[in-house]
């Protein structure tokens, strides 16, 4: 039902290739949310002899800049006077970017040690900027393009499903490529082109499917952080969900930073990373509707919380990998995939209930800055969670190597990889659980809706 105020009765629906082109952009944000997250640290300390706490940095402090690049973007894109519209022409100006800038984040000259760890920080900041001048737009889209909820939600629909395909083939497909020749540098250059193009096929896509979307209401977002964090503790509810969701990711984060690494050390094997990861990822296109289907059923928040419950359960029993033997590992890591499933979803849908809730008590359309510190949240966790494996690393003494030298790692080193795979996440699950308690939507107070938010003095 639309929103009180508004004169929008029966929209039509937006035509199919829309709402599937729409969603060809996950195979964006659902590859660079995982490939770099997944190989870059590694790369860094096994590939390019970088110290771990140098990688960590590397890896950390270009996604850092997307807190403060996100907003300058959103505004950037709510001003913007260029032919195609306020949105589609930064999802180009993205799609003629990242892709090369991503390919060339893996073709470092031959460097080692810290001049490495230089060269891809530097690459990786250029490509996190080019990915949030596409990503910002692209997640304010389906608010604008219909007002009717059913019909966004079908728009979403396709988001997710493509963006579980995203994950799913480029987070097998990547390290399948890299170790193909035994961990090279050319290895890792193939992968880094061959992640482009998919990149690329998802970021044009996206740009050309959506130029007959249609714009039937706008959302500013307000122009700085600062007055987005002002914004946002307005709205407890939205409070408690994203603080939620970020420490989530962060667990997420964590866990996909010490994938490959469990696979070598734990495992025994780099190679064994292409099957644990599709024991992670599998369950997400097979139960993904299963978990819409108990949220239809017993509410949303219920469903959050069996999802984040059996994460926690999933990554406590992977700190038994070692004792037990793989089979658990392997298992355990199928219980988190389909709690992560779960948690690619649920989230989303609690989030635009807590919009659509905030835009009828406050009568101000507020999902741009709402979703701006969302995203930007989700981007930091992600990557502090590479930051915080790297520093776990460094703690119990890890030891870099290049691709032609690899070294022993001391016992303490292997107990840490294994425990920052597995009691690490679980802890920042665990801990989501306090904010999830706190949560309430807020009851809906019907006032007149405003076309943009109120700005502060």
């Amino acid at each position: 039902m639309p929103a009180a105020g508004s004169d929008h009765h029966a929209a039509p629906p937006l035509p199919p290739a829309v709402r599937i082109g729409y969603g060809l952009g996950s195979l964006c944000t659902g590859t660079f949310a995982t490939v770099p997250g997944l190989i870059l640290l590694y790369y860094l300390t096994n590939v390019l002899a970088v110290p771990a706490a140098v990688a960590g940095a590397a890896v950390f402090l270009p996604k850092a800049w997307d807190v403060l690049i996100n907003p300058l973007v959103g505004a950037l894109s709510d001003r913007s006077g260029l032919r195609g519209g306020p949105r589609r022409p930064f999802l180009l100006i993205g799609a003629c970017t990242l892709p090369p800038l991503f390919a060339l984040i893996f073709a470092a000259p031959p460097l080692r040690g810290a001049p490495a760890a230089g060269y891809v920080a530097v690459l990786f900041l250029l490509a996190a900027t080019a990915y949030a001048v596409f990503q910002v737009p692209y997640v304010t889209m389906p608010a604008e393009m219909t007002e009717d909820p059913q019909e966004r939600g079908r728009v979403l629909g396709w988001r997710v499903g493509f963006l579980g395909v995203a994950i799913l083939l480029s987070g097998a497909l990547a390290p399948a490529i890299a170790h193909a020749d035994g961990d090279t540098p050319e290895s890792y250059r193939l992968m880094g082109a061959a992640v482009a193009v998919l990149l690329a096929l998802g970021m044009f896509g996206a740009w050309a499917a959506t130029r007959r979307a249609p714009a039937v209401a706008r959302s500013e977002a307000e122009p700085s952080l600062r007055a987005q964090l002002a914004a946002a503790r307005s709205n407890r509810p939205f409070l408690y969900l994203a603080g939620m969701w970020t420490l989530q990711a962060l667990a997420i984060g964590v866990m996909l930073a010490g994938v490959q690494y469990f696979a070598t050390y734990t495992l025994g094997s780099p190679g064994a990373v292409t099957p644990l990861f599709a024991c992670l990822i599998g369950p997400l296109v097979l139960f993904m509707p299963l978990w819409n289907r108990l949220a239809r059923r017993n509410g949303v928040t219920y469903a959050q919380w069996c999802a984040s419950l059996l994460y926690t359960a999933g990554a406590v029993l992977l700190a038994f990998t070692g004792v037990v033997g793989p089979a658990v590992g392997y298992a355990a890591v199928v219980l988190v995939g389909i709690a992560y499933a779960g948690l690619q979803l649920l989230p989303l849908t609690m989030l635009a209930d807590t919009l659509a809730a905030d835009a009828v008590a406050t009568g101000r359309r507020r999902a741009a800055t709402f979703t701006g510190l969302w995203t930007a949240a989700e981007t930091l966790a992600f990557a502090l969670g590479a930051g915080v494996f790297a520093l776990v690393l460094t703690l119990t003494g890890f030891r870099s190597s290049d691709a032609t030298h690899h070294v022993e790692q001391p016992d303490a080193a292997l107990t840490g990889i294994t425990a920052g795979m597995s009691v690490l996440p679980a802890v920042l699950a665990a801990a989501s659980l306090l904010l999830l308690h706190r949560y309430r939507e807020t009851p809906p107070v019907t006032r007149p809706l405003q076309e943009e938010p109120a700005r502060a003095d």
